[in-house]
């Protein structure tokens, strides 16, 4: 392999870091206390969501293991408020790329999931816990719960609606 299609394989992100340490090290010689200044504001922000961000991982990695699809079947097979609530956890703590979600959404719809309940574990997909110590950090607390309270709430009167649509239209 030659020294071309040796860059060629490096992902663009690996430029990109480079790129960030390149104007980090320029700031450094040409103002050496906008640099130190910026580092300082750095740590500040790490260290206030240092303790989220671990959190949140401990808290992914634990239902990464133990929620499988299996779980989500057995409990989507139940009537009521509980498959309200069961697709609204789900959907908030849903991971990865939408388009791998759609074949598992398709074969629960297939055994009876309404498209009503797809489409709240749709919209509940846009609350991500990974995000949330950042939106509160730059938005507060209060505003983050009351965003997220209507967000679900909304998933639930757009369900409802889309039940009945669907149900008018077969």
């Amino acid at each position: 392999m030659n020294s071309k299609d040796k860059l060629k394989s490096v992902p663009g992100s690996w430029y990109f870091l480079i790129f960030i340490i390149g104007i980090c090290f320029v700031l450094l010689v040409l103002k050496p206390v906008l640099f130190s200044s910026s580092i300082t504001l750095f740590k500040e922000i790490l260290l206030k969501i240092l303790p989220t961000f671990i959190s949140v991982f401990i808290l992914m990695s634990l239902t990464n293991y133990f929620i499988t699809p299996k779980l989500i079947k057995k409990h989507l097979e139940k009537q009521g408020v509980r498959k309200w609530l069961y697709v609204i956890v789900g959907g908030i703590l849903s991971a990865g790329p939408i388009y791998l979600w759609y074949p598992l959404l398709a074969d629960l719809n297939k055994k009876g999931l309404s498209y009503g309940l797809i489409a709240c574990f749709l919209y509940n997909r846009a609350i991500k816990i990974p995000l949330l110590p950042v939106a509160i950090f730059y938005f507060g607390w209060k505003y983050i719960i009351v965003l997220n309270f209507v967000m679900i709430f909304a998933s639930i009167f757009q369900g409802i609606i889309i039940n009945k649509i669907v149900k008018v239209k077969i």
